[in-house]
């Protein structure tokens, strides 16, 4: 992989620069964050790779590997990293996150912030990481997949980047190199050559500029850059999901397949031949291939012919393994949950349940949610270190809970608090409507006295 250190170590030619753009997209390609990244989203947009590549083969006389064609291949796929990720990122962030000052939330972007936040954290979590871009007045968000890093080999932190994207191969290729003092913005696109056939050109869209510019607008000459300016440090921020950095996929994959080829399996089995299975006598020069267009036949015309006067073909009945194929899959999908410190909410479904046992049930989401907080409250802290605002982020849980059950616990112990803590801990009030409830209860004090 290439670092910060590679990128200081170049002249400052274009040529060069852009050389070096070019091959850090190719390598980051090739490395293991990339590919597990790659990975991690198709089975988070539910496209499971183990199971969609599997084949079926069927073996000559020979010994000869062949596609097996004629027999039933379903290929189920199920959602359960995307429900993995999407819980945890809904837990934690669904609810906003609030700062002490409302400034704050506005110099990030504003009620914006919070949807590129959740963005940012689903990123994050089935990629390994994600990069959020002070972009002036907002944040911009780059997952694993169209960012290289570029880290310093000294003291590990990012010290510059490189955005790219291509909508297809034949597409012209865009990206953008992003620095501690400016950015710069290329494009290679195919262009034939009568001597060398097809060739990439590449070309510098816009030549390095700051990250902040002060731009004027006039009738007459249009809009010009009168000034511009960098932040005081590099603007782009990695988000990792844990505290090892890589994908929420890792240790699950395996029982994400094993559910995939059970649960596909048994549909295999229940399509295959009605339930029914053949026994041909005499026919020992038959292949698999041949085996399998015969039965092919008979599921199509319900009839076959069996040359040989001294052979024939008898059909019979067998049971499909429901019971231990049930057995395996619930096992599984406990484990699956139990793995990824997930909340099985099938299990808080039955009747009325207490708001002790909802808490119990949350206790391993809350662990691998607690990681997950300080990587979030890392990242934004570091956002806020370059626009230069102290502040701290607070996060309310976006739980299931009794509220029935809860309210009362708080008004029973109502005498012994003030008004707002009393509204904080109000279970079906969200932190934007407190304040407006506090204003209005100031008002309304006012008016009395």
């Amino acid at each position: 992989m290439r670092t910060y250190e590679d990128l200081q170590r170049i002249s400052d030619t274009d040529a060069e620069r852009m050389a070096f753009v070019l091959s850090a997209i190719f390598e980051h390609k090739s490395t293991d964050a990339y590919k597990e990244a790659d990975t991690a989203y198709d089975y988070f947009r539910r496209r499971n790779k183990t199971i969609l590549e599997y084949q079926k083969l069927l073996y000559t006389l020979s010994g000869e590997a062949v596609p097996d064609n004629y027999s039933a291949n379903y290929k189920f796929c199920n959602s359960f990293f995307r429900v993995f990720v999407l819980q945890e990122v809904g837990y934690l962030l669904g609810n906003g996150v609030t700062f002490g000052e409302d400034s704050t939330k506005d110099a990030l972007g504003g009620p914006k912030f919070d949807r590129m936040l959740i963005k940012a954290g689903t990123m994050a979590l089935w990629g390994g990481g994600a990069f959020g871009f002070m972009n002036k007045d907002h944040v911009d968000v780059f997952s694993m997949r169209e960012f290289v890093p570029l880290f310093g080999e000294e003291d590990g932190a990012l010290h510059a980047g490189i955005r790219w994207w291509q909508i297809d191969d034949a597409k012209p290729l865009r990206a953008t190199l992003y620095e501690e003092d400016g950015y710069t913005d290329y494009m290679w696109y195919k262009q034939e050559d009568s001597k060398n056939g097809t060739v990439q050109k590449g070309e510098i869209l816009h030549p390095k500029r700051k990250y902040v510019e002060t731009v004027v607008s006039t009738p007459a000459d249009g809009e010009e850059i009168m000034d511009g300016k960098n932040y005081p440090g590099f603007p782009i921020v990695p988000l990792w999901g844990n505290e090892a950095r890589q994908s929420e996929l890792t240790g699950l994959r395996e029982k994400i397949d094993g559910y995939d080829l059970i649960q596909s399996g048994f549909a295999n089995d229940l399509d295959e031949a009605s339930m029914f299975y053949w026994t041909i006598n005499n026919a020992g020069g038959m292949d698999d291939i041949d085996l399998a267009k015969f039965v092919e036949r008979m599921k199509v015309v319900h009839a076959a012919v069996v040359d040989d006067s001294g052979s024939h073909a008898e059909a019979h009945t067998m049971d499909v393994p429901y019971q231990a194929r049930q057995t395996a899959l619930a096992m599984i999908r406990d484990s699956l949950y139990q793995d990824a410190m997930a909340l099985d909410t099938d299990k808080l479904s039955a009747g009325s349940i207490t708001a002790t046992a909802i808490r119990s049930s949350y206790a391993n989401l809350d662990l691998k949610c607690d990681d997950f907080e300080t990587q979030v409250t890392q990242f934004i802290e570091s956002l806020l270190n370059l626009l230069g605002i102290e502040d701290e982020p607070t996060y309310k849980r976006n739980q299931i809970i009794n509220v029935g059950e809860e309210t009362q616990m708080i008004l029973q112990a109502a005498q012994y608090l003030d008004q707002e803590t009393i509204l904080k801990h109000l279970p079906f009030l969200s932190p934007d409507e407190l304040d407006e409830i506090q204003e209005r209860l100031k008002e309304a004090e006012a008016e009395r006295f």
